[in-house]
């Protein structure tokens, strides 16, 4: 409140503007119509920190009619001349908070009626029956600001972040695919492997992102086929920043291994953070891509081991069965292939655990399935020992394995290709959300399979297994 002349008194401006903004926002069922519930990880850790919604954008609302941007009150106690007003003709339609093309960036699109986005609503902490409203989760909150600072064509693209009832619902771009289902197509209903034209287009992208990420001195840490969309002009776009952290500031937040005594899933993980590293770099994130581009090319993981989980006193035990799949692949580590192992604070557990295997097929592996000599070149390159000689993310981009075969200088990624993938399925089954749970049932679906159900077919592809999750 502010005091005039004559003893009056009028609002702040702050308080008058911030008021009528709170008035006016839409909340998510205004501008938004949700279709179904999408069982996808790559959005989002379902089941444990919320669930994601499949929406179309709605039409906004009509105008209202014209009226004075100050009360008549107010405009009074100002005693203002009306030459000096506000302009009367001030409506939803020329507010900047209700039009995105006044507040776009250069390289922005605006938003169209109809167009389809992927919303994430976090659930709130739940103690017993009681749900508690304590804040958002460090994961959320680092999910929120890194996207709202990272704009790149191969990350997925938050819209909005809307607060509502308690709640925080993302709203981002939408994706009809991702890496898992694409190898669920051809490992259960292709049977065929993936063109080798279309993995080397998959691989270069997700790269870009990478190296993205990784200029901005950002640690994704939870890089899978889960969390890599692809959409349907066929862009990869990656997703789910939970865990990503910044780097550049080591001491800072207790350093990268504070508040995360887990990360990256355990099929993906390096074994710098198998052995226990507590300073580690990019190179974590080259590892998993390194996994990955194993895992387009046979339909399966190449290191699927069982994760020990952590006892009683919450600490962590090292992942023997996971480091003996890698053994099985690349041999075991000598500190002639890795000097700084013996520093690893896990590494005299690794060496009283053995024997392992002294057997190395990845080249085999590899060329019973490709016939590609760079290829090859560039798997071992990720698959690299010692974090400090693995290959980067911008040398991998100027591997020449990329210009095989006419290159990859195409923007999609199904460029060339017959094949058509299948889009994603939505559920409406009862969730216990009131609030997103009314669902037309003229728009009743199938759900999605899980990402546990996601496994090749038995025969001369694995069985299906449960993917696991690292996450503290």
């Amino acid at each position: 409140m502010a005091t005039i002349p004559g003893g009056g008194t009028i609002m702040d401006p702050m308080h008058l503007y911030r008021a009528r903004r709170d008035k006016e926002r839409r909340g998510v069922l205004k501008t938004y119509k949700i279709l179904g519930f999408i069982s996808s990880v790559a959005y989002i850790c379902v089941g444990t920190y919320g669930r994601v919604y499949k929406a179309v954008l709605l039409p906004p609302p009509k105008a209202a009619s014209a009226k004075s941007a100050l009360p008549s009150s107010t405009r009074a106690a100002l005693s203002l001349p009306k030459d000096k007003l506000p302009s009367p003709s001030f409506t939803e339609d020329n507010d900047p908070l209700n039009n995105p093309e006044m507040c776009m960036r250069p390289g922005d699109r605006p938003a169209k009626t109809g167009d389809v986005f992927a919303i994430k609503k976090f659930k709130p902490d739940k103690e017993g029956d009681v749900l508690t409203y304590a804040g958002i989760s460090q994961s959320g909150a680092r999910e929120i600001m890194l996207n709202r600072e990272l704009h790149h064509r191969n990350l997925v693209s938050l819209r909005e972040v809307i607060l509502e009832d308690k709640s925080i619902y993302m709203v981002f771009e939408y994706a009809e695919h991702d890496f898992l289902q694409i190898i669920h197509y051809h490992s259960q209903t292709a049977r065929a492997s993936i063109p080798p034209s279309t993995l080397r287009r998959l691989l270069h992208q997700l790269l870009c992102g990478v190296h993205f990420l990784h200029s901005n001195f950002v640690l994704h840490r939870d890089l899978k086929p889960a969390n890599i969309l692809v959409t349907s002009q066929g862009v990869v776009k990656i997703g789910d920043l939970g865990l990503a952290r910044l780097w550049h500031k080591p001491l800072a937040q207790q350093g990268l291994y504070g508040g995360d005594k887990v990360v990256v899933t355990i099929w993906y993980r390096a074994p710098e953070l198998i052995l226990g590293a507590k300073h580690y770099t990019a190179a974590v994130d080259i590892w998993a891509v390194g996994c990955i581009y194993a895992e387009l090319l046979s339909l399966r993981p190449i290191f699927k081991g069982d994760e020990a989980k952590m006892d009683g006193k919450k600490s962590l035990p090292f992942q023997r069965d996971q480091m003996g799949k890698i053994c099985e692949v690349l041999g075991p580590v000598k500190p002639e292939q890795w000097p700084g192992i013996i520093h690893m604070p896990e590494y005299r557990t690794y060496q009283a655990t053995g024997p392992y295997p002294h057997s190395n097929p990845l080249a085999p592996w590899y060329h019973a399935r490709s016939s590609s000599s760079e290829g090859y070149d560039i798997l071992i390159k990720m698959f690299e020992w010692d974090p400090a000689r693995r290959i980067t993310a911008k040398n991998a981009l100027r591997h020449p394995w990329f210009q095989e075969e006419g290159g990859v200088d195409t923007k999609s990624v199904f460029e060339g290709s017959s094949i058509t993938y299948p889009t994603r399925r939505v559920t409406h089954e009862d969730n216990g959300d009131a609030k997103m749970g009314s669902l037309p049932q003229s728009m009743a679906g199938g759900r999605l399979p899980s990402s546990s159900n996601f496994r090749p077919a038995s025969g001369n592809i694995s069985q299906p297994a449960v993917r696991k999750k690292a996450r503290i």
